[in-house]
């Protein structure tokens, strides 16, 4: 995020999953990192191109979820790796979600 121009704090908790739970991160949503960005859950590997999107556009979430952690996902590139298909997720403060984008299907 930093390299996007995006100030960064970082806060290293040691149980992560008290912080799902306070900003009501769906179970089947969750990954590695948590961020709040300008009042939005952004919930791991989720692309710097679709946070911009979120606060252009602004919509009546909760946040964006990347679940789990997809190879070619921003930050899970490996080299040699075939990257994975996955889904960025919307969902709201009632656990609501849809399909906000989609990469390498």
């Amino acid at each position: 995020m930093e390299d996007n121009g995006y100030a960064v704090k970082v806060e290293d908790v040691q149980d992560l999953a008290t912080v799902k739970s306070q900003y009501q991160v769906p179970a089947l949503l969750q990954s590695c990192h948590t961020a709040i960005v300008d009042g939005y859950i952004i919930e791991g590997h989720v692309p710097v191109a679709e946070v911009q999107r979120l606060l252009d556009e602004r919509p009546d979430i909760a946040g964006l979820a990347v679940p789990g952690m997809p190879i070619g996902s921003p930050g899970m590139e490996v080299e040699g790796a075939e990257s994975q298909p996955y889904d960025v997720i919307a969902f709201d403060a009632a656990g609501d979600w849809h399909i906000y984008a989609s990469y390498g299907q």
